[in-house]
């Protein structure tokens, strides 16, 4: 079976998994009360695993579906439209994250709050998505074929080398911008090390398409995924240990100590080989749907569980103040208002909706007509 020349449906699967495994953590982590966050419990232990394969597997889907659009189009370099899309999409997302993070109220005080300096995941994907882009541009002037094995190899290098960069100070670059690569001033993510799962997604997504006609794809992708990731699962950190001891480097008995970049991997590979194996079931218009509006949800979710803008946010009333039953009641609940938002939500509608409102009419239609008409005639008296 080939892969579907339009959409990739287990794909759009992963990707509107991962963003409301990404919703329910968010509400729970910020609602839950402390005093059953404890490490005893195998549930709240299974949760809290689960939990942390959310941001490596978005990362990932990410990456490989750019890369695969990027280069389905036959043009390369500048000429495929991709690029510039894919700079204004990156673009447009970066706006969205700093935007999410706006206090209004400040605002009007002349102040911009700490908080908008902080990096979250939208700048990061933002940012990868600029940075395949940026590969793909060089090796198209280099040569195209080293273009997935260069992003596949950076990945790596950016797992190996977190040791070095984990706890590196930055004091030297100004604040907006130490924060994309320190998380000491409060921000939940940072370009490295989380490139190193968009590259690696990309990578994937180039190898999909290159063999998107061998009918034989899918059956054999799970083949590969599943021992993949059952080995950085459980035998990576084992293999760096001795292999630390065996050559006397430190480095790989640093990654061997908090090994969870290759481990949470592992972890996507396994996601890989579930999805693909279930694809049949992932043919549906809400998976499709859902899977193209993961910006949608994942804005509609911020506004309300953080507040943006207003500051009146769900964890500011529920803030570690709700039992597990009530905790996952409410993410439910949190889930279904999101999703049923972004199902119904039409942008295209909701723009022709301004655009005839008597505001958008007035300052946007009549007003530059009056103007231009003003500018007309007062020049028309300067002449005569």
């Amino acid at each position: 079976m080939s892969l579907p020349s339009n959409r990739l449906f287990y794909i759009d699967a992963m990707r509107t998994f991962a963003i409301l495994m990404m919703l329910q953590g968010h509400f729970i982590y910020e609602t839950l009360d402390i005093s059953y966050r404890v490490d005893s419990s195998m549930a709240y232990t299974t949760w809290k695993y689960f939990r942390g394969i959310t941001a490596p597997l978005f990362f990932t889907v990410s990456g490989f579906i750019f890369t695969y659009l990027l280069i389905r189009n036959p043009l390369r370099g500048w000429q495929n439209p991709r690029v510039k899309k894919g700079i204004r999409r990156a673009l447009y997302i970066i706006f969205w994250g700093y935007l999410l993070r706006l206090n209004i109220w400040m605002l009007f005080s002349g102040k911009i709050n700490s908080a908008f300096w902080m990096i979250d995941v939208l700048h990061c994907i933002g940012l990868s998505i600029i940075g395949i882009v940026g590969l793909y541009l060089l090796f198209s002037k280099l040569n195209i074929k080293w273009f997935p094995y260069a992003m596949a190899l950076i990945g790596i290098c950016i797992f190996l080398l977190h040791p070095f960069y984990d706890k590196a100070a930055v004091d030297f670059l100004p604040r907006f911008l130490a924060n994309y690569f320190t998380n000491v001033y409060g921000s939940s993510f940072t370009i490295i090390p989380w490139f190193g799962y968009a590259a690696i997604g990309g990578s994937l997504g180039w190898v999909f398409y290159k063999y998107k006609d061998y009918k034989n794809l899918l059956a054999w992708a799970p083949a590969v995924f599943l021992p993949t990731g059952l080995l950085l699962i459980f035998l990576s950190s084992p293999f760096f240990l001795w292999a630390g001891d065996m050559f006397n480097l430190n480095l790989l008995q640093r990654i061997a100590a908090n090994n969870y970049l290759f481990i949470r991997l592992g972890d996507v590979f396994i996601f890989f080989t579930v999805f693909i194996a279930l694809r049949r079931l992932f043919t549906g218009s809400i998976v499709q749907r859902l899977g193209a509006r993961t910006l949608t949800i994942y804005i509609l979710h911020f506004a309300l569980l953080y507040g943006s803008w207003l500051g009146l946010g769900i964890n500011k009333q529920f803030k570690n103040a709700l039992s597990p039953d009530e905790a996952i009641i409410g993410a439910c609940a949190f889930l279904l208002i999101n999703c049923v938002f972004a199902y119904y939500f039409d942008k295209e509608k909701l723009y022709g909706f301004i655009r005839n409102t008597i505001a958008y009419q007035a300052i946007f239609v009549k007003l530059p007509k009056v103007l231009m008409t003003k500018i007309k005639w007062v020049g028309v008296r300067q002449t005569n």
